[in-house]
């Protein structure tokens, strides 16, 4: 149920059952003579329309429907662009999801006229919304500040209850009660120094938000404020924390007064000196380069994309990749939460003095990265703390190369150059003597043979090849003794074959004609002979 009421405002109320319409219809009919009417929405699911402004509610209507309505006062930011206006809302910490924000384009058909269409949306919107508003004199004003994040320049201007940045195209309003925590971080080079402000609620610039707001400013650049009160009234608000003038660097006169209108306190760097003897070590973080700042709760690192990292947060921090002829290492920071940030590219002569910075803090240390060898081997590319997995093929491969060389070291018994060589065996000898390179074959077949005997034990037997060995081992035993039940009954003895032999011929010889030469493998028997003749 939706009640309009005179000043414009809206009230909704939800929860009613389909019963009670006739009944809240009827009282309101009879109460303020207003009927109850029933408004169909649109559904067709389309993103274009047009928009009504109705008292604090701005309606999107498809067609002669409504698809939806939004109330005004939960804005808290309008920006206009080139043929878009962007609405930024108020965030719910206690609600899991909320709508941050909400574009509207508008065509460029439809700029025409006297006035701007964007800025008549843009000036319809910021008269309900709730944004806030400038009222009385500003504290301080920071012309023209060089902002890394958001990139550009801005005019800082610092009011009781927020501080605006004004820039060319955007501009800011940020509540001091969404202010964490300030830092001020001196530059490498030692002529430029840092000044970040942390906040709870991110600005947005287009899809991008930013939780740090980063300016820069020179060591020697000066100025002085007065501030708009008198000496009673800042002792009263400010306890002493202020002065009427207050003048100095840039970055000290704008700290001061943010301290004292924020009340909270600024962060500098710790006792920690590095090798260019600044609290700055520069690393690279991803693709950007940077700079990593120990800091007495925590590392903060500058400046793409800003991080805090607070000790508390750290489960372990690791230094990798500095052994061998490096120049550099990388300092890996693991949190609680699984993230790991890797600051790398870090200069070898920071080991020390980070490394003497950690242990003072009791951070726990994974991996120091010293090692006495000037490479990495096979064997130390895990962390020490890790337990790494046995490689089976690499114990395979060293098992058989260490076989492999017990079998190379074997000495060779056959080898014997004084002795005297064999006589080379005749082409028909039945017994021939065997020959160096003939035994040296037979050795290393047998430590072939020996070889794949150990292979083969090595792999459990199946219960078919037990088996079959059962079979052959029993067929064996049964040769044996039928050959042995043979041999005596006299088989296979001189005697026997000599009487199954039949007898044999005497040969006559017979000249040989001088014509013929017959080699002697084709000699021939008698009656081939005579019938030759």
């Amino acid at each position: 149920m939706r009640i309009f009421l005179k000043n414009g405002n809206l009230h909704r109320y939800c929860g009613f059952n389909e019963s009670d319409q006739d009944k809240i219809a009827k009282y309101f009919k009879n109460t303020y003579r207003l009927d109850m009417l029933e408004k169909e929405l649109a559904i067709k699911g389309w993103n274009w329309g047009s928009t009504k402004f109705n008292g604090s509610i701005l309606s999107f209507d498809i067609g002669n429907l409504t698809a939806f309505e939004i109330p005004l006062n939960n804005v808290s930011q309008c920006t206009t662009g080139r043929n878009e206006v962007t609405l930024e809302y108020h965030q719910n910490d206690e609600t899991p999801v909320s709508l941050c924000e909400m574009r509207f384009h508008i065509p460029s058909a439809e700029l025409a006229g006297d006035q701007d269409p964007v800025d008549a949306f843009h000036d319809q919107v910021m008269k309900q919304a709730s944004v806030i508003s400038i009222s009385g004199d500003a504290i301080a004003i920071f012309r023209e500040m060089q902002c890394l994040t958001p990139r550009g320049r801005y005019d800082i201007k610092v009011f009781q209850t927020f501080f605006q940045l004004h820039g060319k195209t955007f501009d800011y309003k940020i509540p001091m009660n969404t202010v964490l925590c300030l830092f001020i971080l001196p530059h490498k080079d030692g002529r430029q120094i840092f000044f970040v402000v942390s906040l709870d609620l991110p600005i947005k610039q287009g899809q991008t938000s930013y939780h740090y707001l980063v300016l820069l400013f020179n060591m020697e650049e000066e100025t002085s404020i007065e501030l708009p009160f008198t000496d009673e009234e800042i002792e009263a608000k400010y306890a002493g924390k202020l002065t009427k003038e207050i003048s100095g660097p840039t970055y000290e006169v704008l700290a001061q007064v943010m301290k004292a209108i924020v009340n909270r306190k600024i962060t500098t760097p710790a006792s920690f000196k590095g090798h260019s003897g600044t609290s700055a070590i520069g690393c690279s973080y991803k693709a950007a380069a940077g700079y990593v700042y120990p800091l007495e709760r925590g590392f903060f690192y500058l400046h793409k994309p800003p991080i805090h990292i607070r000790f508390e947060e750290i489960f372990t921090v690791n230094f990798a990749r500095g052994g061998g002829s490096t120049r550099s290492f990388d300092f890996e920071i693991e949190l609680k939460n699984g993230v790991k940030h890797t600051f790398s590219s870090i200069e070898k002569e920071e080991y020390g003095s980070l490394y003497d910075f950690i242990n003072a803090k009791k951070l726990r240390v994974k991996n120091t990265g010293k090692s006495d060898k000037p490479a990495y081997t096979g064997d130390n590319y895990g962390d020490s703390d890790k337990k790494v997995k046995p490689d089976i093929y690499l114990a395979r491969v060293k098992r058989e190369g260490q076989e492999r060389d017990e079998d190379d070291d074997d000495s060779d018994e056959d080898f014997n150059p004084e002795g005297q060589e064999s006589d080379v065996t005749e082409e028909f000898d039945r017994n021939p003597s065997t020959t160096e390179s003939e035994s040296e074959n037979e050795e290393r077949g047998g430590g072939d043979k020996k070889k794949e005997k150990k292979l083969k034990d090595k792999k459990p037997k199946s219960a078919k090849t037990i088996k079959y060995e059962g079979n052959a081992a029993k067929s064996k035993q049964e040769y044996i003794e039928a050959m042995k039940k043979f041999r005596e009954s006299g088989g296979g003895t001189e005697s026997s074959r000599e009487s199954k032999k039949p007898p044999s011929q005497k040969k006559v010889a017979t000249p040989v004609k001088s014509s013929l030469f017959i080699s002697k493998e084709f000699i021939e028997s008698d009656e081939d002979s005579s019938s030759d003749d």
